[in-house]
């Protein structure tokens, strides 16, 4: 047959997940084609690491300390390097491995999808001419293409900088020194953007050359928005092409089912995202196409006559072959993302034996979505970790709050000039006394504390993971933020095991009655809804009954759609699906309208 190149071996890639957990995995998979994604919230991690990794492989490392001019960007930069030439040697000697059996290019070509680049792997294995064989062989060397080293910045953690207590320019806040590092790296690559908007990041982006487009057409570093539905993904792709910058992937992420922070929409759940995604994709682009056209005209760059690649991708509760290739088959997607079962593979992610085992015997009440985060985002936690043990000890023994050695998180400067983390000792002490002596009910000054020392310090638990697992910290206290995935994931499993199970070839799920994962964001959703109607009525949330009824609405809504999707499912499928949705149903129309106020018949746990 003939040979067609391929320039995306792999239809899913892996997302960034804390901190820690993936903090290296280009390292461990980027040469069999895949691609994954690192944070760059940690600049003392990627430090370590970058010193971890150096040692490993008899490599010099010169430290880049704390008080160097720029440190922060300059440590992201030299650890970017550092992967890219490892992953460049690596690729290097993988072309020019044997084909045999448990040689890395015959693991690369196994691991495939099927595809036109398999077939003619499958055809060389089959092929008895010795020639031609060879000359097939050649052909597949220079096609075993690394996957991507991309990198993560959290839009909202942008912290600014303070020195003898004067702040320093924005150029060195924390998101702003992180995207500094990655673009002065030699990486081509994507940057993904999460968690929202971030004005003066993404103006920032226009001083760095590699964000453009060249003479050819090409970008040599890609901006990717993980957004919560189509309009956010309006608004920001507008906002970067009339500065010139092209998006060249949305990543659409349910808003519950994943691992982390949970950006929860009022409602607006995956299924009929994505369909507003396949009815618009087109629109959607000439449009921005004509907007980013006039902007490179008025900075004087050449106009493209056809609009860059734009890729639709979807993360967030994945768990079957069957759901990964409905998303890519029935919405037309790109591509998706695989995150929280990747926890339960060693040679991936970064988790210590202890929590690896905790992680294969999670069930659903060892994982709950937390009021952990200092940013007062919902997160996901796995509840029987380090993290959560010393959490309990500082409360119970009456010093609440973490001595916050990192600081990436800070944001509140209610009681300080310069801004602390709401997991801080200093912070919590002091909003701990201001409630004592308000004025607040006393029945809800409980509720007041606890929504205070429920905020723990996951910015350095989150790197624990990883410096628990290589001795680089030995009391480190791991957090573990994994979605509610895991609990179908109970194998620790190999690397050609996750692969062969997202494409089908074998399952590894361990709960065979799993729900679909449309009906796990729906009920996560339900749960939502209740639980905020419960915080409104002890006075620690203030919303509308109108604000209910639209979730509401929005959920009824969905279920609709859900119902006729239905048919696109086989005979047992359906049968379940539908049986789902309509005890769903008459959960959510449980929750009535009373005395101008919606609240559950069900009692609230």
């Amino acid at each position: 047959m003939s040979f067609i190149p391929q320039t995306r071996p792999h239809t899913f890639h892996i997302p960034v997940m804390g901190t820690g957990f993936s903090i290296d995995t280009p390292l461990k998979v980027a040469k069999y084609g895949i691609s994954s994604v690192i944070s760059l919230v940690d600049d003392v991690l990627i430090e370590q690491m970058r010193k971890f990794h150096c040692d490993r492989l008899s490599l010099e490392f010169s430290a880049i300390p704390d008080n160097d001019e720029d440190a922060r960007a300059k440590r992201i930069t030299a650890y970017l390097e550092l992967m890219n030439e490892v992953i460049r040697d690596e690729v290097t000697a993988l072309q020019s491995s044997p084909f045999e059996p448990g040689s890395n290019i015959t693991r690369y070509y196994e691991m495939l999808p099927d595809s036109p680049l398999k077939d003619f792997y499958l055809d060389m294995i089959k092929e008895s001419d010795y020639e031609k064989r060879e000359e097939m062989q050649t052909k597949l060397r220079n096609q075993a293409l690394p996957g991507s080293i991309d990198v993560n910045i959290m839009t909202k953690l942008d912290r600014d900088i303070y020195k003898n207590g004067d702040k320093l320019p924005i150029e060195y806040s924390d998101a702003m020194a992180a995207l500094r590092g990655y673009a002065k790296s030699k990486l081509e690559s994507s940057i993904i953007f999460s968690a929202g908007f971030n004005q003066r990041l993404y103006g920032y982006l226009s001083k760095f050359e590699d964000f453009f487009s060249d003479a050819k057409g090409i970008i040599r570093k890609k901006i990717v928005l993980k957004v919560s539905d189509f309009r956010s993904a309006m608004i920001q792709g507008k906002y970067l092409a009339k500065r010139g910058l092209w998006v060249s992937e949305y990543r659409v992420e349910s808003g519950l089912n994943c691992g982390g922070h949970a950006f929860a929409t009022e409602g607006f759940l995956m299924g009929p995202i994505l369909e507003e995604f396949k009815r618009k994709k087109e629109e959607f682009i000439n449009y921005l196409h004509e907007i980013y056209n006039k902007a490179l005209s008025n900075i004087n760059r050449i106009p493209v006559q056809v609009p860059h690649e734009v890729r639709i991708t979807v993360q967030g509760g994945i768990g079957t072959a069957d759901e990964n290739r409905f998303l890519m088959e029935h919405y037309g997607v790109d591509g998706t993302g695989w995150g929280t079962p990747f926890l339960l593979v060693p040679e991936v992610t970064n988790v210590d034996n202890v929590h690896l085992e905790k992680l294969s015997k999670a069930t659903d009440k060892d994982v709950f979505l937390s009021e952990r985060s200092p940013l007062g985002i919902p997160f996901w936690n796995l509840r029987n970790t380090a993290s959560e043990r010393i959490h309990s000890q500082r409360i119970n023994s009456n010093k609440p709050g973490s001595p916050c050695p990192k600081g990436f998180l800070v944001s509140n400067s209610e009681f300080t000039n310069v801004p602390i983390c709401h997991a801080s000792r200093v912070y919590q002490k002091r909003k701990l006394k201001q409630i004592d002596i308000s004025d607040s009910l006393p029945e809800h000054i409980k509720d007041l504390k606890n929504n205070v020392t429920a905020k723990s310090c996951i910015c350095h638990d989150l790197a624990g993971g990883a410096t628990k697992k290589h001795n680089i910290d030995e009391n480190a206290q791991t957090a573990v933020c994994c979605g509610p995935n895991i609990i179908n994931f109970s194998k620790i499993t190999s690397l050609e095991e996750m692969v062969s199970h997202i494409y089908g070839r074998i399952s590894i799920l361990s709960e065979s009655n799993r729900p679909h994962m449309f009906i796990k964001e729906l009920s996560l959703y339900v749960e939502r809804l209740k639980e905020e109607i419960h915080k409104v009525s002890e006075g620690l949330l203030d919303k509308t009954a109108k604000n209910f009824q639209d979730f509401k609405n929005n959920l009824l809504s969905a279920i609709e759609y859900y119902q006729n999707l239905a048919e696109q499912f086989s005979i047992e499928q359906k049968e379940k699906f539908l049986s789902d949705l309509d005890a769903l149903f008459e959960e959510i129309e449980n929750i009535l309208p009373v005395s101008g106020q919606l609240i559950p018949i069900k009692v609230i746990s």
